[in-house]
Parts: C-alpha cells; sequence; structure tokens
C-alpha cells in the first residue's frame, strides 16, 4: 500500500534523516577516538571513508525507499518479489528493536542527569560514584528509561509530518545552537587551544591499522545505513526532491556535528587538565567535573546534556519508525496503536539491560553483560551484515533505468556521477565493510 503521508518539505527530510544519523555515537565516542588516533589524519580518513563508503550507502537506500514509496520490508518485496531479500528490510527492524531496547537505557540515564542537573542535585558527590549509584539504581534506571521511550512512542505516533518532522525540526536547530554556545564557551577558557591541537593536529605516526578500519567502520554507522530506516525515511519523500543533493546535506551535517562535539569538549577538558576519555565517562564523570570548574558551569552542563538528549531522541524516532511502518502498512488508523505496543515491548526487552549494571551484573553472556552483549550484536554483527546486503541488493536487483531516473542521471555528468557510484556500491562498499565485519569479530 502506498504511504498516505509525506515529509511537508525538502528540509523536514533532511532533519529527520541527520537526526537519525547524529546520535551518541557521533558525540561522546567519536571526538575521543580522533584526538588519539591522528586527529586531524583520522578525521581526514573518516571524511574520505564517509563520503567514498557511507554516502553511497545511503543513497542505495534512498534509492530503495523513494522508488517504491513502501516501508522497508514491503520495498525489497515490491523489487525482488519472490524472493528472500525482503529478510534485509526484516533484519534492520530485528537490529532497531535490540538496539533501541539498550539505547533507551542510556536516553534515560540522560533524562535522569538533567533532572539531577536541573534540581541541583549533582553536587555533594564525587561524579564517579554518582554515576555507578545511578546506573545500579533499578529504580532510577527502568523509570529513566520508561520515560524516554514514552517521548519517543509520543512523537511517533503523531505520525510523519505531526510527529517526526514537527520535532526534529526543533530539536536540530536547538542543538545545533547549544552546539555553537558551548564551542564559543569552551574556545574562549585559558588553554583552549591545547585541546584543539589535541583534536585536530595531524599525526600521521599515530594512524594504525585499527584507528584505519574504525574510521571506515564509523563511516557508514555514523549515517544510520544498514538497517534500513533510510529506505523507510525516503518513503515519505516527494518524487521531485534530488535524492543526491539531500543525501550530500545529511553527510555534511553529520561531519560538522562531529566537528563541533570536539570543539566543545576538549578546549574545556584541556583548559582543566582533566585526562580525556570516551564513552559514559566522558558525559557522566569527566565533563560534569569540568563544568563544575568555570562560572556557570551548571547552567552549562544542563545545556549539554539537553544537547545529548536531542540527539538521542532524534535517533530513537527513526529506530521506532522503521518497526511501527513495517507493521501500520501506511494506515494512519493503525499508527497509534502500534507505536504504544511495539514501543512498550522494546521496554520490557530492554530490562535485562537497564538492570545489567546493578541486580543482574553478574548475568553474562561471552564475559559480557546483557547491556554489552546487545551492543557488541547490534554494532559487530547486525549492522554489518545489513549494510553488507544493501550494497548487494542494489546492483543486483535493481534495474539500471530506475535508478538512473531516481538519481536524475540522464545528463552526461549526471551518468559519469552515476556510473562512480554504482561502482563504490557494487565493489569498493563490499569488500569494506566485509574487513569491518571480520575484524570486529576478531576474525581479521
Amino acid at each position: 500500500m502506498q504511504q498516505k503521508e509525506q515529509w511537508t518539505s525538502k528540509l523536514g527530510f533532511i532533519l529527520a534523516a541527520a537526526g537519525s544519523a547524529i546520535g551518541l555515537g557521533a558525540i561522546w565516542k567519536f571526538p575521543y577516538v580522533v584526538g588519539t588516533s591522528g586527529g586531524g589524519a583520522f578525521f581526514l580518513l573518516f571524511l574520505l571513508f564517509t563520503v567514498l563508503i557511507g554516502m553511497p550507502l545511503l543513497i542505495g537506500e534512498f534509492v530503495i525507499g523513494r522508488s517504491t514509496q513502501r516501508e522497508a520490508v514491503s520495498a525489497y518485496q515490491t523489487i525482488a518479489p519472490g524472493t528472500g531479500w525482503h529478510w534485509v528490510g526484516r533484519l534492520g527492524i530485528v537490529t532497531c528493536f535490540i538496539l533501541l531496547s539498550f539505547y533507551s537505557v542510556v536516553g534515560g540515564w540522560i533524562m535522569n542527569y538533567l533532572l539531577r542537573s536541573v534540581t541541583g542535585q549533582l553536587k555533594g558527590l564525587p561524579y564517579d560514584k554518582l554515576f555507578g549509584q545511578v546506573i545500579a539504581d533499578p529504580v532510577a534506571s527502568l523509570v529513566g528509561q520508561l520515560a524516554f521511550l514514552v517521548v519517543t512512542i509520543v512523537i511517533v505516533a503523531r505520525g510523519i509530518q505531526n510527529g517526526i518532522e514537527s520535532a526534529n525540526k526543533y530539536m536540530m536547530p536547538a542543538l545545533f545552537i547549544l552546539f555553537i554556545i558551548l564551542m564559543l564557551r569552551s574556545l574562549t577558557l585559558e588553554g583552549a587551544m591545547a585541546g584543539v591541537s589535541f583534536f585536530l593536529s595531524p599525526d600521521f605516526s599515530a594512524l594504525t591499522s585499527q584507528s584505519v578500519l574504525y574510521a571506515m567502520g564509523q563511516s557508514f554507522f555514523s549515517l544510520s545505513v544498514g538497517v534500513s530506516v533510510m529506505v523507510t525515511y525516503s518513503s515519505y519523500l516527494s518524487k521531485k526532491e534530488n535524492l543526491t543533493r539531500s543525501a550530500s546535506f545529511i553527510v555534511g551535517m553529520n561531519l560538522l556535528v562531529s566537528l563541533f562535539a570536539g570543539l566543545a569538549i576538549f578546549p574545556a577538558v584541556f583548559s582543566l587538565g582533566v585526562e580525556p576519555t570516551a564513552g559514559p565517562g566522558l558525559l557522566f564523570i569527566v565533563l560534569p567535573s569540568v563544568f563544575e570548574q568555570i562560572p556557570f558551569g551548571g547552567l552549562f552542563f544542563a545545556v549539554f546534556l539537553a544537547l545529548f538528549l536531542f540527539a538521542t531522541l532524534t535517533s530513537a524516532f527513526s529506530m521506532l519508525e522503521i518497526i511501527v511502518a513495517s507493521f501500520a502498512k501506511g494506515e494512519e488508523k493503525k499508527r497509534k496503536t502500534t507505536s504504544w505496543l511495539v514501543g512498550l515491548l522494546i521496554f520490557l526487552c530492554g530490562v535485562p539491560s537497564a538492570l545489567s549494571f546493578g541486580v543482574l551484573k553478574e548475568v553474562t553472556f561471552f564475559g559480557k553483560t546483557v547491556f554489552d552483549a546487545a551492543d557488541f550484536l547490534v554494532s559487530n554483527v547486525l549492522m554489518p551484515l545489513g549494510a553488507l546486503l544493501i550494497s548487494f541488493f542494489v546492483p543486483l536487483k535493481m534495474k539500471r533505468e530506475v535508478l538512473l531516473a531516481e538519481l536524475k542521471a540522464n545528463s552526461p555528468l549526471g551518468k559519469r556521477l552515476f556510473a562512480g557510484w554504482l561502482l563504490m556500491l557494487r565493489y569498493v562498499a563490499p569488500i569494506a565493510i566485509l574487513v569491518v565485519f571480520l575484524h570486529s569479530l576478531g576474525l581479521f
């Protein structure tokens, strides 16, 4: 069934797709890895891989969704009827279900910290102990996770135009404005340039085979490709819009946010002589202690938490949308009920992840907690597998004339660019994904 709703504008689509791509990984892990893996040299590699690998995959998903005007599962069935390719869409749904079940746990932590920050409850306890208490507290973890999912459900239940597009039109500009405020504050601190140097100075001697592989993997994971989210989002896009131009805007915004994150974090961290770190430690332990030492630090940390919350929510919208769309099949009457049923089921399945730092910390799979095992499964197995299958699907199963029409590539220059895109998608992307896939599993 053809989708009844569409994005009201190209801007609405770009902001929603960029919101899906810009998540926690681009903000709390990527800057640190850049800083410790060659700085500007790593960033240059990441930029090249994003354009040469990530962007072709992103355009591939756009073509699948927009050409069929169907959600993830039906899109593959329409293009390749009577085959098993629809399982690529189903794989994306399963991946997003598992991903949102533990991603919402982190969203709950952020909401918990934001509430404590606004009410002045972050002071008086060492931040490492406070973070340990928050994630080990079963009630705080579950309430935070549920609150995060309820916000996500309410937005998705309202539909494409009134829900996801409307929310992203406010959240994404707010995210950029907050980043600019934090950047300006960080860059005006004494000794801030040492942080800028750590983050951006090219050091090719610091590049290792592992950092090159990470840059390659991050280049397609950072754009939300491989889970068919962009298939679903592009299915709501008008035939008038230029897919390549839209993809370029989304890639540019993603790179800009990664740059902003480093320029907001490292100048402040270095100015106050704090050791930079990656992941949860950066957000919940290092940054509170940094902001505590500068004028109006509590206010700036609350701003930073709000920024993280927006980035987390806009990604969560897309994860829930791909699942809801596959069940509602364009029937808006089913959307609200499906959103709540799926969202609450995700909450229940995410309970073990929420409790894996407290009452279930002794429960492990291959030496990993439930949370870490779910993270490993999604990041190291399901997402690379999905990206690999999509890179095979487009060149093998989509007609050349459909691809040319969707990409508006009928001019001489357009045909040359089209040939380059197809070459990257058919040969370069699969090899790169396979190498990263095997490396992440410890087989390469």
